[in-house]
């Protein structure tokens, strides 16, 4: 083996700066010259001199690359809103379409998603939504309110595929912060500097242990991307947060709520813009206090006249046979035109059988939630409360469906008449519970569905028909009066054992 001397041999690469060609005689000489220098030079300034030399090519090369790695961030990020893929809008296509089959003696797929509903099918506000997600609409950011299932997320599918999702993201949140946090990185393709090599050559970061300190860096970083691609695209990015109501309603919910809607105010005039959506309404009232640039759209059912069209399309795609006006008409009169609704009666082979198994499921799901307990229990006092006021409030809803009803037949109409769902003032639904506490939850459950004027509605027709069977049902008034009084007399109880003991602890002072 070849003798292979300190600082290299002939087979070490690249030669530098030699006394001699011999490896040896070099290692010698500068060992003597490293001697000598000793002893005539400070050795502070031989160490000097040396750290200086090795730490002038780091010094060099940290700053060279963290200067590549800021730029590569706003390059990936700019790449997460050009045409092509897009996680969200991949993830929702369908990319095997089965036609389901039409004969009798096959199996039904009761619930099968296999053919998209809204293929050749287009609502009314699609062109809004599509100028929205198009970045035509600069100026503003928006909020779409709606029930679950009204076809929202649909549309902002379609409107992103139309445009090849270019200059759109979308990202879903979540009651979690940290998850949120991922999600949005995935969406804007950013790593929150996870990935960087930096803290070789600078500290970190003191702030990076806070949780919503990477969100804000992330808006920062989308700032930069927009201001870079506004000469270029002449157009505004779009950044869709989808669901914004699993944020949790209380101060870290609220507080990620306002951070969002403070760079949407500070972007809407020329920068990039957030579009948001919710099913339920606690965000608008959160997003209302501070809002000066912020545009709110209501996404309702479908009428009577575009369910059945939307129906007999749906069904004709589906590849089922056609069905009877009459079986059509009573099944759209229990689902309504609620589209997730309609997705699921249309292709059944029996659609009034559908319509019919729905409204069981969504009676039993009902009871489960604001069933009335007669005799309860102390301990379900408050639980049994909120029961008891929201089926005053449900009662109320199914009295004006009577009165329409009584009002369409003096008025000598046919009964298949379209009939909007019942609708109270948020005012009055207050004074009819008597707790202004209580709807927020039935918002939240679906049980209930509140517009931007503030009206409150049942959520779906389904839910309506549950509630008439319920009321309507003989003894449920004498059973809805006993839970009642049973928790005035709960109360009445617990204020008279507080006063009992209040009493006596006045006689033993």
């Amino acid at each position: 083996m070849p003798f292979n001397p300190p600082g290299g041999g002939p087979s070490a690469a690249p030669k530098g700066f030699t006394f001699t060609n011999s490896p040896v005689l070099d290692a010698v000489l500068t060992t003597a010259i490293g001697i000598g220098a000793g002893k005539f030079v400070p050795c502070s300034f031989v160490n000097q001199a040396l750290t200086v030399s090795l730490d002038q090519p780091v010094f060099v090369g940290g700053i060279l690359y963290v200067k590549w790695y800021k730029k590569n961030v706003l390059d990936k990020m700019e790449n997460a809103f050009a045409a092509g893929y897009d996680p969200a809008l991949e993830l929702a296509k369908a990319h095997t379409v089965k036609s389901a089959p039409t004969d009798d003696t096959a199996q039904d797929p009761l619930f099968a998603e296999d053919v998209p509903w809204t293929e050749n099918l287009r609502r009314k506000e699609q062109d809004m939504i599509d100028h929205i997600v198009h970045g035509e609409e600069a100026g503003h950011y928006f909020l779409l309110l709606g029930p679950k299932g009204s076809g929202k997320g649909t549309m902002m599918f379609d409107a992103m595929a139309a445009c090849d999702a270019e200059g759109v993201s979308m990202c879903e949140a979540h009651p979690d912060l940290e998850v949120f946090r991922l999600r949005l990185g995935k969406a804007l393709n950013f790593e929150y500097n996870e990935d960087t090599q930096t803290g070789l050559f600078q500290r970190r970061d003191p702030r990076e242990g806070q949780s919503i300190y990477p969100l804000f860096l992330a808006m920062n970083k989308l700032e930069k991307v927009a201001l870079r691609c506004a000469s270029r695209r002449g157009k505004p990015l779009v950044l869709i947060i989808d669901n914004v109501h699993h944020f949790q309603n209380n101060d870290e919910g609220r507080n990620m709520l306002l951070q969002l809607q403070q760079k949407a105010e500070a972007w809407a005039a020329s920068g990039p813009f957030v579009l948001v959506y919710s099913d339920d309404f606690w965000p608008f009232h959160a997003l209302r206090k501070t809002a000066s640039r912020m545009h709110v759209l209501t996404i309702y059912d479908l009428d009577i006249s575009e369910a059945l069209r939307a129906s007999r399309h749906i069904r004709r795609i589906a590849g089922r046979a056609p069905v009877e006006s009459d079986d059509l008409k009573e099944a759209i009169s229990l689902v309504g035109g609620r589209l997730a609704y309609l997705n699921k009666v249309s292709k059944s082979k029996d659609m009034v059988e559908m319509a019919k198994h729905l409204l069981e499921v969504e009676k039993a799901w009902l009871l489960s939630q604001i069933g009335l307990i007669p005799d309860c229990d102390d301990d379900v006092m408050d639980e049994q409360k909120w029961s008891s006021c929201s089926w005053l409030l449900l009662q109320e809803f199914v009295k004006l469906r009577q009165e329409q009803e009584a009002a369409l037949t003096e008025a000598g109409k046919s009964a298949d008449e379209e009939l909007p769902l019942p609708e109270i003032p948020y005012w009055r639904c207050r004074q009819i519970m008597t707790r202004p506490d209580f709807l927020e939850e039935l918002d939240r459950l679906h049980i209930i569905a509140i517009d931007i004027q503030h009206h409150v509605r049942p959520d779906s027709n389904l839910i309506l028909h549950a509630a008439r069977q319920v009321t309507e049902e003989e003894g449920f008034d004498a059973v809805l009066q006993g839970v009642r009084d049973r928790v005035d007399e709960i109360e009445s109880l617990h204020r008279t054992r507080e006063l009992t003991v209040r009493s006596s602890e006045l006689f033993f002072m």
